[in-house]
């Protein structure tokens, strides 16, 4: 934490009765609005002499990188699954919803139809039921029902651990592989949904809007080993404080550090109620519950919401 980037307390209501070992638990870093405002001056008279080096933005990069990763230190894929088939499915099921809805339909899909060979004897019609409340909930019976009979006859109903027979699986693209890859078999890879692109855009890693072209430029600035937890800790910061229509820039732990700082409300104060899912105000139970270890699973089963 640096001296001119202080931390800076969630508000808390009075009947939390938090302590101060709690409330020190619950800051984040945070750029004071004058602060911010003089470094997006000085990104901009500089860029008026020169572009970014490839060398200052890689280190640029890096430093976002870690700042991200102290704020969110429980930044995982927030789809719950227990083996890399559950996890295939749902993301399959996660094109255009939320994660949240799909952890609302899975553990009942899966406890009927829990390993490949079992989806593959089903027929559309019998899996539709399962996920009618998610989007697009036919096409998604009839890829995951042809996944499954893929899995089922070309790999003994394992789910195959390379990106190159991943995605000739029934609607799984390299988004979808690389989620399996990085949290299934520990591969590292750059999930570029459309929080990540967003994000790399704002934060100016790449200019482009190709969700593979943006991959691999953000390959370049961010060291290989930490690539899934760096798309983990951008999803979380796009879905938490950097929003599509209106980011909360003024909690920005990296507001120093954007070159699109004041694109979203810049004062602390009006920010601060702009913040969602475990950040929100008045859920700081459930966001010291991440801090100290809990897992989503224990969450659920502790009754706490997960949604925005």
């Amino acid at each position: 934490m640096s001296a001119s980037a202080p931390k800076s307390t969630t508000d808390t209501a009075p009947d939390l009765q938090l302590t101060e070992e709690e409330r020190e638990l619950l800051s984040i870093r945070t750029v004071p609005e004058f602060e911010a405002a003089q470094a997006a001056r000085r990104r901009a008279k500089a860029l008026a002499k020169a572009p970014e080096s490839h060398l200052a933005t890689v280190r640029r990069a890096r430093k976002i990188n870690r700042i991200l990763g102290e704020t969110y230190p429980y930044a995982v894929a927030e789809l719950d699954f227990t083996n890399a088939f559950e996890l295939l499915i749902a993301t399959v099921l996660s094109a255009q919803t939320t994660d949240v809805r799909v952890n609302q339909v899975t553990p009942a899909l899966f406890a009927r139809y829990p390993d490949a060979p079992a989806l593959a004897a089903a027929t559309e019609e019998e899996i539709e039921p399962y996920i009618q409340s998610l989007g697009f909930y036919r096409a998604k019976a009839k890829s995951i029902v042809k996944l499954a009979r893929q899995l089922t006859d070309d790999y003994d109903g394992e789910v195959p651990g390379t990106l190159d027979k991943l995605v000739k699986l029934a609607g799984v693209g390299r988004k979808t592989a690389n989620v399996v890859l990085g949290n299934a078999f520990g591969v590292p890879g750059l999930t570029v949904d459309t929080h990540f692109g967003r994000l790399a855009r704002r934060m100016g890693l790449t200019t482009e809007d190709d969700p593979v072209k943006v991959e691999h430029d953000v390959a370049e600035l961010i060291e290989p080993r930490e690539w899934t937890d760096f798309s983990h800790r951008m999803v979380y910061h796009g879905r938490r404080i950097c929003h599509a229509r209106k980011p909360a820039c003024g909690v920005c732990p990296i507001a120093d550090l954007c070159p699109s700082w004041g694109e979203g409300e810049t004062n602390e104060a009006k920010a601060r109620k702009l913040m969602k899912y475990e950040m929100a105000p008045g859920r700081e139970r459930l966001h010291l519950r991440f801090l100290t270890g809990a897992t989503r699973r224990q969450l659920h089963a502790e009754g706490y919401p997960l949604s925005a």
